[in-house]
């Protein structure tokens, strides 16, 4: 899916869903990583792909917000 593309497509609102909704797993990301570490019960290969997954995440709510909330200097 090239989610980059699709973003000229989508309404606002459609966006403002998926905003909300990456926050959402981003958050959830963040703390199954931080549980796991505390735990030291997982192997790095699974924490490499959550990592990998919230830097996703995160690239696509800035995006999503660059979309919303454009930064117009008058």
């Amino acid at each position: 899916m090239n989610a980059l593309g699709d973003l000229s497509m989508k309404t606002e609102e459609v966006l403002q869903v998926e905003l909300e909704e990456f926050r959402r797993e981003h958050r959830d990301l963040d703390e199954a990583i931080r549980a796991l570490q505390d735990r030291g019960t997982a192997d790095q290969l699974t924490l490499q792909r959550l990592k990998k997954k919230k830097l996703w995440l995160r690239d696509m709510i800035a995006r999503i917000e660059d979309r919303l909330y454009p930064d117009i200097i008058a």
